[in-house]
């Protein structure tokens, strides 16, 4: 399977979010996007993005000591944080099939813990401190229906750029 790629540099936290309701926008039932990164890099800022772009106006806070939050919007959105999990088969044992294969949009933060348990196809996200606001997000899709999307995401960066934001 192919993966195509985007980088993205984020300088604020305002961009994140923006970020994150572009693909809130872009998302159909049934999309899966993975979260990668450190501690405070931005994960839950790019999900409350994602939910604003699904039109749900409640603040999503991390899940790490709930493990899933559920939110309606035009999507239900399944926010889910893997923090606390040690080992793969813990991911396995969760029983999330319902959220990962159902007619919702699944955001996973933390989801390096858990990948071989996670669908195939996705959207990974991966994303790094590059100075104290600034971030790299680095994406990649795995299958046709993330490559469209990632198309997107990069015609939207190209309309951006060209209007001079």
């Amino acid at each position: 399977m192919t993966v195509a790629s985007l980088e993205i540099t984020s300088a604020s936290v305002e961009r994140t979010r923006k970020l994150g309701t572009r693909l809130g926008e872009l998302a159909e039932p049934g999309d899966v996007i993975l979260l990668v990164g450190q501690l405070g890099v931005g994960k839950t800022c790019l999900t409350q993005g994602v939910a604003w772009g699904l039109g749900i106006d409640d603040y999503t806070a991390s899940p790490s000591f709930v493990l899933v939050r559920e939110y309606q919007g035009r999507l239900p959105l399944y926010h889910i944080d893997f923090y606390r999990l040690d080992r793969l088969e813990e991911v396995a044992d969760l029983g999330l099939d319902d959220y990962l294969y159902g007619g919702g949009l699944c955001v996973v933060e933390w989801a390096d813990k858990g990948l071989g348990a996670l669908p195939e196809e996705h959207l990974l996200i991966e994303m790094q401190h590059l100075a104290p606001t600034k971030r790299k997000l680095s994406f990649f899709a795995r299958g046709v229906r993330y490559e469209e999307m990632l198309a997107q995401m990069k015609l939207s960066t190209k309309v951006r750029k060209a209007k001079g934001r």
